[in-house]
């Protein structure tokens, strides 16, 4: 990157942003990724040292990997965090600590799977796969549908878990509404067939979404703000539409912002590609534009290789952020979340910024098996 593009990538990506209290120093986030190093569902000093070294490294807001709400369904690994129990919120305030001494500012991503939890799995062995219809992303009978009580269960677990963010010290939450797992499950009409108030079309399919919304909303202060990560694509269905149009869209979002969603991470697997039809738009600018609501756009920045084949053993090369730059010049989106570029180099932050790509360390399959 020539100096004319250091400087365009610092003048871009440098500006704060800012949300009702939470305050970031640059545009650039940690995508969340489950990386299973919390045994027994609890972050250590390991964990705290790992984001603590990307907001050194330049993050201006880490988003953390998925952590499991109170709910007996909602996980199905045993080292994947929680966000419940008082060793798992204290190892999660150690966390927030850690990444504001720093300079950062740091959401947990609050999770459910639903029906794509293996049976017979831990956290809790005996909890049976919870979805909208008992059906899994394939369309296959699984697990049970929900029934009310689940939901108000569900619901409740949310906002606990947001007003112990809270208390714990992070800069807001992100509600994982996003990849297939229990509130996409309930967006989808390939996995809610429900005939109550929670199914049918795309707008009673948002109903339980936003009640989560509305029901943290009401839990937190009015300083702290709901991120909810979204997407078209789920795991094992890479084609799956929530919205086949921008009026489809529009149907989608005005509920949940209008039940309290501040900003929406619109989740694709490469930012670059237009979602719809008769406009370069990527998915992010198109819910900025209809929504009103700031929105992070994610996907395969700064790689030439997606995240999909990281777990098929393949690694990728580092490419430069000129489109992206284009794209924030143009207001498209608000922020950028970074994945596995992240993994690869703690710095990528201050290397990108600075210009200096050539620096970049790539990103290896490897690395996924440890903790760096």
């Amino acid at each position: 990157m020539t100096d004319v593009h250091a400087d365009r990538a610092a003048a871009t990506l440098s500006r704060p942003f800012a949300v009702r209290g939470l305050s970031s120093r640059n545009r650039i986030a940690m995508a969340p990724m489950t990386r299973q190093f919390s045994p027994n569902g609890v972050p250590g000093q390991d964990v705290a040292d790992y984001y603590r070294r990307r907001a050194a490294g330049g993050v201006g807001l880490i988003i953390t990997e998925g952590t499991y709400i109170d709910h007996h369904s909602a996980g199905t690994s045993d080292r994947v965090p929680r966000f419940h129990g008082a060793d798992a919120l204290a190892g999660w305030a150690a966390v927030a600590d850690s990444v504001h001494q720093v300079g950062g500012a740091i959401i947990p991503q609050l999770w459910h799977v639903g029906v794509t939890r293996a049976e017979g799995a831990p956290p809790v062995v005996d909890a049976e796969p919870v979805s909208p219809s008992g059906i899994s992303l394939a369309g296959d009978p699984k697990g049970r549908a929900m029934t009310q009580k689940d939901l108000d269960d569900v619901v409740g677990a949310f906002a606990d878990a947001a007003a112990a963010a809270e208390r714990a010290g992070f800069d807001g939450v992100e509600l994982h509404g996003a990849h297939g797992y229990l509130i996409d499950q309930f967006l989808w009409s390939g996995t809610n067939r429900r005939t109550d108030a929670y199914g049918g079309d795309l707008v009673a399919r948002t109903r339980f979404a936003a009640e989560i919304v509305a029901d943290c909303r009401a839990a937190v202060s009015d300083a702290f703000p709901l991120f909810f990560r979204m997407s078209q694509w789920k795991m094992d269905a890479y084609g799956a539409k929530l919205a086949e149009t921008p009026e489809e869209l529009d149907a989608l979002l005005t509920p949940l912002a209008e039940a309290g969603v501040d900003v929406f991470h619109a989740s694709t697997r490469r930012y670059w590609l237009p979602e719809f039809d008769d406009s370069g738009l990527n998915l992010a600018g198109w819910v900025k534009k209809i929504s009103g609501r700031p929105t992070v756009t994610v996907g395969s920045v700064g790689l030439d290789g997606d995240f999909f084949g990281a777990f098929q053993g393949n690694s990728s090369g580092v490419t430069g952020v000129e489109q992206l730059l284009e794209r924030m010049e143009r207001d498209e989106f608000d922020m950028v979340a970074v994945g596995r570029a992240l993994i690869a180099d703690p710095e990528w932050a201050a290397k990108t910024l600075r210009g200096s790509t050539g620096e970049i360390t790539p990103f290896g399959a490897e690395m996924l098996s440890t903790l760096r």
